[in-house]
């Protein structure tokens, strides 16, 4: 698995992305089709980690299955009767929707089961479904801490109770699970929630799936009546929504970027509960348009987003994606009845919290709200994901703040949505690079300023940064060998472009880091790693919309490797003597074109046999030598390679 995923800053959104099936329809038709009658032939599922470990469940339990297409599978159905494996050993992740339903199930068939997850989800509790199911005759032992998986599941006892109750305010899949695993009891029984229905949404969606398999429950006032007489049929043929809570990221990114952006898989008729995210973009101030199996979404027509306070009980998984969109309304915004989000794949209230601070936001954090202040301009950071899928994608929309934005250990989304990553890059567009590399006065400085003022770009005269380093060292009397304390400079400068003057804690050093000492020491500092690894950082913040046009040695192959236009900028050797031969005799200082030219070939030299970031064409350059042409002839060629890729 990578380590870490760095998204730079994103310039627009706009097209279109076709939505993976959704996570709660996949495991809960599988269980449903499972249980019922006849063959079910299901399209359009989702593949993920948790879908995966809900088909494994089902095959250790001795569930026929066969997958036909690349997401098309048949269930053959064992018509309510318990499973054909009576005793098993279940390892199901962190795979809520598979663990809570599986518990429900496996208590009224008559077997013995051992279900286990990973840490996490030993630490999601599962009481209140275990208390529910024990009112029924359930035998669950618990194999750790009270109230929480794993679990050891005894045959059942027999009981007569009328009325089961259960608590609605930590988890809706608690009464999901029980509801689904209703006809196995073969008599009439009422489920009474206790206290209020969080995720309400969620529940509508487990009633109306169930009602395809032929199973249709009363509800009235906060009770649930199962007739006793309905049993799972197949309905001979599902197909499987694209995912609600994952276009939430999208249309957000339409929001963000510019748009439009449209999802694909879910409109109006979604039986999905996280479709209402679209009238939360709207509260927003954003542009909404939808039909009967999309949504699309752009920015407001002012360009500004509104802030929020709005109760989010009924969108617990895609309100995540409006918390980081917080950080780009006008003020506080306010997310409330999100309680839910503790006993999730990780405290999402709390990690939440956590890595918007990283970001520069002020967050107040309450038992289930958050209070999200954004601040003047977003920091880059380093996001922890926490094994959460929804962190890593929601936290992917920081990059339209004009950061880069490092998502730790992105493979998380194969819980979900595996292929994110590219949907992403598919649809938001990064802030666009001209990477200009090159040797020693080869006409990359005055090109690249002349290119970025051209184009309304920002401009980075990288070799100036590592000028700055040189000149602060030589004024402190520190050694050019020293890789410890110029890293350690290089990370505390004090440095301030202003327009074209660089300023070096508060003075202005323009012209003294232009001396052949101050060069002289730079090209050997920069052979240092920790140095350049000190001021990539610094390097990188430059980007910013509407583009950059970036110079140095080492741009196109290691600052700005994605630049989407890369150009080695070359001229021989003679004729950048006599360029510095010429700007020496300007300033009114003596020079000698021979020493000039063998100092370059020794500079060229030590730049190409440098073991970090040695000077070199990237395979994927286009080169531009300039020994006979003008600055205006090399900005014009330039230009016009900008403009065919459609980067201007």
């Amino acid at each position: 698995m990578s380590a870490f995923l760095d998204l730079p800053p994103a310039r627009c959104a706009q097209g279109s992305a076709r939505l993976p099936g959704s996570k709660s329809i996949s495991n809960r038709v599988l269980l449903l089709a499972a249980l019922a009658e006849g063959d079910t032939h299901i399209h359009d599922l989702l593949h993920s980690d948790d879908v995966a470990r809900m088909l494994e469940a089902l095959e250790a339990l001795g569930v026929r299955w066969e997958r036909t297409g690349a997401h098309d599978y048949v269930v053959h159905g064992t018509a309510g009767a318990p499973f054909p494996v009576r005793e098993a050993e279940l390892f199901l992740g962190n795979a809520g929707t598979a663990f809570r339903p599986l518990t429900a199930v496996l208590a009224l068939m008559d077997g013995e089961y051992r279900l286990r997850g990973v840490p996490r989800m030993h630490e999601r509790p599962i009481g209140d479904l275990v208390e529910a199911l024990r009112q029924l005759g359930a035998r669950i032992d618990y194999l750790e801490n009270e109230g929480y998986p794993p679990l050891a599941i005894h045959p059942p006892a027999p009981v007569s109770v009328e009325t089961v109750r259960i608590r609605g305010d930590v988890s809706s899949q608690f009464l999901s699970a029980l509801l689904m695993a209703l006809p196995l009891l073969g008599r009439p029984i009422t489920v009474e929630v206790v206290g209020e229905l969080i995720s309400r949404p969620y529940v509508a969606l487990t009633l109306a799936l169930m009602a395809r398999f032929g199973v249709e429950l009363v509800e009235r006032d906060g009770r649930f009546h199962y007739d006793g007489q309905a049993r799972y049929r197949s309905p001979g043929e599902v197909y499987v929504e694209g995912d609600a809570s994952s276009a939430s990221y999208f249309l957000a990114a339409g929001v963000l970027g510019g748009g439009p952006v449209r999802v694909e898989g879910v409109g109006r008729t979604s039986l999905q509960g996280d479709v209402r995210f679209a009238e939360a973009l709207e509260a927003l101030g954003a542009r909404v348009a939808m039909g009967e199996n999309w949504i699309e979404a752009s920015a407001p027509e002012n360009g500004r987003l509104r802030a929020f306070d709005l109760d989010l009980n009924h969108i617990p998984d895609a309100a995540m994606t409006l918390a980081v969109v917080a950080l780009f309304c006008e003020g506080p915004s306010r997310l409330r009845h999100i309680g839910s989000w503790r006993v999730k794949e990780t405290d999402r209230i709390a990690a939440m919290a956590t890595e918007l601070r990283k970001l520069g936001a002020t967050v107040e954090e309450g038992p289930d709200f958050l209070v999200i202040t954004p601040p003047e301009r977003l920091q880059p950071a380093a996001i922890a994901t926490y094994d959460d899928h929804r962190m890593a994608m929601c936290f992917s929309l920081a990059a339209f703040g004009d950061i880069y934005v490092r998502i730790l250990e992105p493979e998380c989304v194969n819980k979900t949505f595996p292929e994110y990553w590219q949907v992403y890059r598919s649809v938001v567009r990064p802030v666009p690079v001209v990477a200009i590399d090159g040797p020693t006065a080869s006409g990359k400085g005055t090109v690249a300023a002349r290119l970025a003022e051209r184009l309304g770009w920002h401009y980075l005269d990288s070799g100036a940064l590592y000028r700055l380093v040189a000149l602060a060292a030589l004024r402190r009397g520190l050694a050019t060998e020293d890789a410890a304390m110029l890293a350690r400079l290089a990370r505390d400068l004090d440095v301030r472009f202003s327009g074209d003057r660089i300023l070096l804690a508060g003075e202005d050093v323009t012209e003294a880091i232009r001396t052949e000492e101050v060069s002289a020491a730079a090209s050997r500092i920069a052979v240092h790693g920790t140095v350049r690894e000190a001021l990539l950082a610094r390097q990188r913040a430059f980007r910013r919309r509407p583009g950059l046009v970036a110079e140095g040695r080492d741009m196109g192959s290691v600052v700005f490797p994605d630049a989407e236009l890369k150009v080695f900028l070359t001229a021989s050797v003679e004729v950048r003597a006599e360029r510095r031969f010429k700007q020496l005799i300007d300033k009114g200082m003596s020079a000698s074109i021979e020493r000039l030219r063998e100092e370059l070939e020794a500079r060229d030299r030590r730049d190409r046999e440098r073991a970090i970031a040695p000077l070199q064409q990237c395979p994927d350059a286009l080169r531009l030598d300039t020994s006979h042409i003008g600055v205006e002839e090399a900005v014009e060629a330039i230009f016009d390679w900008v403009r065919t890729r459609g980067l201007a």
